[in-house]
């Protein structure tokens, strides 16, 4: 339907993902410019209280499908009625998160339904044909580049967490659409058992003091440092992509083009050379702090306060003394 614009909305336990929310808040702007509707598509079991939630963050209407049991594998079933379902309405545009979910549905259902997608994007917008203008960061994150899907639809994008703002509003009334979701698809992936991961104390999207490390911290020896920094300061610890694949650090806390956004106060990187698919997730940071032994690193050029040094000498030193600091200020 011409401008309609939906939005996969995604809850684990019955809470709403955040990326989520930051969607339907600019699908919202997005369908007020077009003088179209915004809907939510909701997957799960006993979810009425998430469907009114999602209203008063902008949804028109929640279409949400209630499978008959919650041992369903998302990646065969859920792309099974979301075809149907886009089949039905034909909505002009469709945005998932570029999360781990989003990613696996998002290009099962761009080829089902026979459109283009984009991913990662970190803004959208309309043109004056009413085209949605999808910007990703491209080539290393050195340059933005638009893609339109003029022909084509429903344009589908997932969007990077934490790129744009969530607005509410308590005052919206919206249509909250039931129905059942069939398992008809086959597939070989049996969910036996979920198993949640700890996560950090502080999360990276909302730390207003973020300790980043990337290859540079050499170990994972020396990445505990960077944890008990981060500890000392009330603050959360990002990665750039070779410690997660190392094994350093967790896959959620990645920040960049296919990571997280963070805007903290204060931002600190250790043993990171700047390439610009981990800038582009820092760059709205206050204060940028880097360390690395290379005085040609990329990162000296955007950051506020470089160090020219090595992060095993350095980092114990500043632990030390913010710990000593700590101990007069508690004595005196």
């Amino acid at each position: 339907m011409k401008g309609e614009v939906w939005v996969y909305a995604e809850s684990t336990e019955r809470v709403l993902h955040e990326v989520s929310l930051e969607i339907l808040s600019k699908g919202r702007e997005i369908a007020d410019s077009l003088g179209g509707s915004l809907s939510a598509v909701l997957v799960g079991r006993d979810l009425m209280d998430v469907a009114k939630e999602l209203v008063s963050f902008g949804t028109d209407q929640v279409y949400w499908l209630e499978p008959p049991d919650s041992n369903f594998y998302p990646g065969v079933h859920v792309v099974e009625a979301l075809t149907e379902l886009v089949k039905e309405h034909d909505p002009d545009i469709l945005l998932l998160g570029a999360t781990s979910v989003g990613a696996e549905l998002a290009p099962k259902l761009a080829a089902r339904l026979k459109t283009g997608l984009s991913a990662h994007c970190n803004d959208l917008k309309i043109d004056e044909q009413g085209h949605l203008l999808q910007v990703v960061p491209a080539f290393g994150g050195g340059v933005l580049a638009t893609i339109v899907c003029p022909e084509k639809r429903p344009q589908m994008a997932t969007i990077s967490p934490g790129v744009m703002k969530i607005r509410r509003n308590e005052s919206r009334n919206g249509k909250i659409l039931r129905r059942e979701m069939p398992l008809n698809g086959k597939s070989r992936v049996k969910v036996l058992d979920s198993v949640k991961e700890e996560r950090m104390e502080v999360s990276l999207e909302k730390a207003e003091i973020v300790i980043a490390g990337g290859w540079g911290v050499g170990n994972k020896e020396n990445w505990q440092m960077l944890e008990d920094l981060a500890k000392l300061l009330g603050g959360a610890v990002g990665a750039t992509r070779p410690p997660v694949d190392e094994g350093w650090a967790r896959e959620y806390q990645m920040i960049g083009q296919s990571g997280k956004t963070v805007r903290p106060t204060l931002y600190m990187g250790f043993g990171i050379s700047g390439m610009m698919h981990h800038m582009v997730g820092i760059q709205d940071s206050e204060f940028i702090i880097a360390v690395n032994t290379d005085p040609e690193a990329e990162i000296f050029k955007m950051c506020d306060f470089g160090v020219v040094g090595d992060l095993k000498e350095i980092l114990p030193c500043l632990i030390q003394e913010i710990k000593k600091g700590r101990s007069e200020r508690e004595g005196f």
